[in-house]
């Protein structure tokens, strides 16, 4: 199955990740090689390490500088060193240039290995200690026969060179609510730290909110709220006005979450918004095709509630 076919279906709940890894070396000698992941939607190409220019006034060491790719000037951030790994180096490094959050990075890395084709049920969450051990920069674990794969939260990592992408940044932009508007939203999100900043905008904005981890989390919510709805005889719009979700979780993603949503005769009544870094023009359509009400892009909190209590009284005019 080739990426373009992956990025064309909608509501599978699959995902491609294209892996990597990191040699690394310790001050004794002794190497390791540490395999890394990301969603393959985000890479644009994958190129040879290119000569750089030293980028002045650089407030993370892992920001390299900038190199012309074809005429448009791209940051290079060595992810070896934002890990806090002593990478060894070589003539064959490469370099993962990405689009997310609607910025364009590239990411320096001791090469890449294959493309995987799984199912968000495949994932892992990460325990604990892997995300103490990580600076909470882990989002998933992949297991195969003969090693582990991290996938990464590239967000986090391009958030931390780019202070305008940092989203609790947005969080005063957001107008507070007028004394009469309540609103009820579940928002699942896959991390902790941001779902806690959307549901403080919300709850800014004159929402209260329910909150999941993942999909499938969310999914059983709205489906507990749906039989509450029918057995006592109410609406279901007095459990919840509108759903905010990320595309990539764990076990179950937004898309897929979407979906059945939508395809539920219910269910299919409650405004839904994806909210995600994965909100670009080119893979816009998948949100549609499952039937999003709309779609934000992070770190966009302004709009996100702005557009959500418009999705609400869209829906209540009907």
């Amino acid at each position: 199955m080739t990426q373009q076919n992956i990025l064309l279906e909608s509501g599978t709940n699959e995902l491609e990740i294209i892996e990597f890894f990191i040699a690394e070396e310790d001050a004794q000698g002794n190497s390791y090689t540490g395999y890394y992941g990301m969603n393959v939607a985000k890479v644009l190409e994958i190129i040879r390490k290119p000569d750089v220019t030293g980028m002045p006034n650089k407030h993370h060491p892992a920001a390299l500088g900038t190199f012309n790719l074809r005429g448009r000037v791209l940051p290079l951030v060595d992810l070896s060193i934002w890990l806090g790994k002593n990478m060894v180096r070589s003539d064959a490094h490469k370099v993962i240039v990405s689009e997310f959050s609607g910025v364009i990075t590239a990411f320096l890395v001791s090469g890449v290995t294959r493309i995987h084709r799984l199912n968000w049920s495949q994932v892992e969450a990460p325990s604990g200690h892997v995300r103490a051990f990580s600076n909470d920069s882990i989002t998933g674990v992949v297991r195969f026969d003969d090693r582990i794969v991290f996938i990464l939260d590239m967000e986090k990592i391009v958030a931390s060179m780019n202070p305008r992408l940092q989203m609790d940044r947005k969080i005063d932009e957001v107008l507070p609510a007028q004394a009469e508007e309540r609103f009820k939203a579940l928002v699942a999100d896959d991390s902790g730290s941001i779902r806690n900043m959307i549901v403080s905008t919300m709850e800014k904005a004159g929402f209260e909110c329910t909150q999941a981890m993942n999909g499938r989390e969310a999914w059983d919510i709205v489906l507990g709220w749906k039989r509450q709805a029918e057995e006592q005889g109410r609406p279901l719009s007095e459990f919840v006005d509108l759903i905010i979700s990320d595309i990539e979780m764990p076990e179950m993603d937004g898309h897929n979450f979407t979906k059945r949503i939508k395809e539920d005769s219910v269910l299919q009544k409650l405004p839904v918004i994806l909210f995600s870094s994965l909100i670009t023009e080119t893979l816009r359509h998948k949100g549609i095709a499952v039937g999003a009400d709309d779609q934000v892009s992070k770190p966009d909190l302004p709009s996100l509630t702005e557009r959500a209590k418009g999705l609400i009284a869209k829906y209540r005019a009907m």
